[in-house]
């Protein structure tokens, strides 16, 4: 196939860029390119949101998919057939308003309630606002001010504090109705030809090479083209890649983007299996999940940010094989397996053996995961996931652990006990579960296994715990869940968690 160049909407118009590298972030092309300057950059990690911008996709049934995303770790050619909306377009042609011009609501209520201060973080804020209010706008229903806060998790204010800008979110819904101009978008955007894509930038913008950029349309495209070519780099959201490139300075070559292929996208019920697709964003992976065990929602809800989880896939964090992420523990305790594919070949194995040391997995040449499998009996057990990290929000754990019961009366009849950050990789405790299985459910038994621990894991100390407080932390878990879960006199969840007296909740 033909390169083409990468065609997307900003603006109000169609914009074609044929000499990029295909690892031109999308910040630089606003910044450098684009002369779009209000958004800005700060960690180029999608840590601090102040990079924050809106893409929307095309929906099933017209209309765009609106989502705020990170534009500091986001590839250029991601946004072919999509639309890019910046802080611009939220407030005027050519970012300054005219004189009487009213503002966005959402710019309006800031100043309206003070909030902001230096200014560097707000066009961030703005859009992760925005993108709220375009969810909520027209609706009876308006985000609560813990929703908010939950939007606003991936966007750091240094100066002014929180409490005005909640405020300003509140506000805005009460401000004259003001929304982006998604219809002109969409229908600029259904004139592209919507098959596979592929893209290089000329020899001489890196000299001596033309990396590709592939994205397959199907499921069967995307297969042939992994076995063809092995050694290229599976991008998804670029969550974790992005920095390969920002902070590490690599040359990824050859690229296979996997966000264009429905089949990969999709979440469904079938054969007893909750079956979830590789590109599946986080965000709807962690709500299919927290949907049959609620108790999994203040992880979901701490997995990253919004903007990583809309970009980030839960496939990709699984593949990526990371022992810190805190995808792979969850789906270890409930006992998921890996639907892998090569061409036309498929097999399945358990999450749980999946992993062969730091960083790496059992995926052959030309293999790719295609699905995450749960049997869906595995949401009767009960079922815990903590996570200890320093900052509460948007930060990464030092200790994750799942826990999973199946008691008869109270015997202990299976365990799943699996943690995170206590190895080179994820995994179960498995003499923490003999410890446990077939013995009365009491507080011998958990100390019993606080005390096997220690033989299944010597974990490291680094910048975010000592190896000392991991196994100590690892023990108060196991303590915590026993108090919830005791055949007597069970621990309820104001007694154990200070967000039960004010409930998490997400904007959807």
């Amino acid at each position: 196939m033909p390169s083409r160049p990468i065609r997307f909407f900003h603006r109000g118009q169609m914009v074609e860029v044929h000499d990029a590298p295909p690892t031109r972030t999308v910040l630089q092309w606003l910044r450098e390119d684009a002369r779009c300057t209000g958004t800005k950059e700060g960690c180029a990690e999608g840590d601090c949101g102040a990079c924050t911008v809106i893409v929307g996709e095309p929906a099933r049934g017209g209309g765009l998919s609106l989502h705020a995303v990170n534009a500091c770790i986001r590839f250029l050619p991601t946004l072919h057939g999509k639309a890019l909306f910046t802080v611009e377009d939220v407030t005027a042609a050519g970012g300054v308003p005219a004189p009487g011009q009213p503002l966005h609501p959402v710019q309006q209520a800031l100043v309206d309630c003070h909030g902001s201060q230096c200014g560097f973080c707000t066009p961030g804020f703005v859009m992760s606002l925005t993108a709220c209010y375009e969810r909520h706008a027209g609706r009876k229903r308006r985000p609560t001010r813990q929703q908010l806060a939950d939007e606003l998790a991936g966007n750091l204010c240094r100066c002014t504090g929180y409490r005005p800008i909640l405020d300003a979110g509140q506000r805005m819904f009460d401000l004259p109705p003001k929304r982006l101009p998604t219809d002109q978008a969409a229908a600029a955007l259904a004139a592209l030809p919507r098959g596979a894509f592929e893209y290089a930038a000329p020899s001489d913008v890196v000299p001596g090479r033309r990396d590709r950029f592939f994205a397959p349309r199907t499921l069967a495209q995307l297969a042939r083209l992994r076995v063809a070519h092995p050694q290229a780099r599976l991008l998804a959201g670029a969550t974790d890649i992005g920095l390969w490139v920002n902070k590490q300075f690599r040359d990824l070559g050859d690229i296979v983007y996997v966000g264009e292929v429905a089949e990969l996208k999709r979440i469904a019920v079938r054969d007893g299996v909750l079956s979830i697709g590789a590109a599946a964003s986080l965000e709807d992976a962690w709500a299919a999940l927290a949907q049959r065990a609620p108790m999994l929602t203040e992880a979901w809800l701490r997995f990253a940010s919004p903007p990583i989880r809309h970009a980030g896939t839960m496939g990709g964090n699984v593949a990526n094989g990371s022992p810190i992420g805190d995808s792979a523990p969850v789906l270890i305790a409930l006992d998921a397996q890996l639907l892998l594919r090569r061409g036309e070949h498929t097999r399945r194995l358990p999450l749980a053996e999946f992993y062969v040391d730091y960083m790496v997995n059992r995926l052959e040449p030309g293999e790719f995961v295609q699905a995450v499998e749960v049997p869906l009996s595995a949401f009767d057990a009960t079922l815990r996931a903590y996570k200890i990290s320093k900052r509460f929000d948007s930060d990464i754990s030092a200790v994750f652990a799942v826990l999973r019961l199946q008691l008869d009366g109270d015997v202990v009849r299976d365990a799943r006990v699996v943690f995170g950050g206590m190895a080179a990789i994820v995994k179960r405790a498995a003499a923490t579960e003999r410890a446990i299985v077939g013995q009365r459910w009491d507080e011998a038994a958990v100390e019993r296994a606080c005390a096997a621990l220690a033989s299944d894991f010597k974990p490291l100390t680094d910048l975010r715990a000592s190896a000392a407080y991991r196994l100590a932390v690892a023990g108060g878990l196991l303590r915590r869940y026993w108090l919830e879960t005791r055949p007597q006199a069970a621990l309820p969840p104001q007694a154990v968690n200070v967000w039960a007296r004010e409930p998490m909740g997400v904007s959807r």
